[in-house]
């Protein structure tokens, strides 16, 4: 029980202590928390050919980059 207390608290609730393998991270949630985060999440970066990387926002268009892998 002495190891918990040297786990961070998590940085988006601020109510519970981050889980030990989550501690790493550069902003340590909690489980809960970065299921949260994660789907609040509304763009993506990729690299298109011989364009560089790309903000991406709109899931269309990102499906169109590789019609070969769209069902």
């Amino acid at each position: 029980m002495s190891e918990d207390y040297h786990l961070p608290i998590c940085t988006h609730c601020y109510a519970v202590r981050v889980e030990p393998q989550r501690k790493h991270l550069s902003r340590p949630t909690c489980a809960s928390c970065g299921d949260k985060i994660a789907k609040e999440r509304k763009f993506t970066v990729v690299c298109n050919n011989k364009q560089g990387y790309e903000l991406i926002t709109n899931p269309d268009y990102l499906k169109q980059l590789n019609p070969k892998r769209t069902t």
